[in-house]
């Protein structure tokens, strides 16, 4: 008997987690692609960030968009002001 009454319980939570997220509004389009790597003059801009900060993240895989915006942004108070403006004008 206990254990119908968990199943029961458990089975109305799940339809109404279920029901729920139909509710939910569609989501925005994302600012900017993860995988866009920016104009050449932004890439300037934070090239010396990356060097001086990100070397770990270079010499595993120097392509891994993400792995090097995580970085920079794990660094942020300590990269220029240009690459600031640069990951702020890109939402990040």
């Amino acid at each position: 008997m206990f254990r119908i009454s968990v199943l029961t319980i458990a089975f109305a939570l799940a339809a109404g987690v279920s029901a729920q997220a139909q509710r939910l509004p569609p989501q925005p389009p994302p600012v900017a692609s993860p995988m866009s790597q920016g104009t050449s003059q932004e890439r300037d801009a934070c090239h010396p960030d990356v060097v001086r900060f990100c070397q770990a993240q270079l010499q595993i895989n120097e392509n891994d968009v993400l792995g090097i915006l995580g970085c920079l942004q794990a660094n942020r108070p300590k990269i220029s002001r240009a690459c600031q403006e640069v990951l702020a004008s890109h939402g990040q």
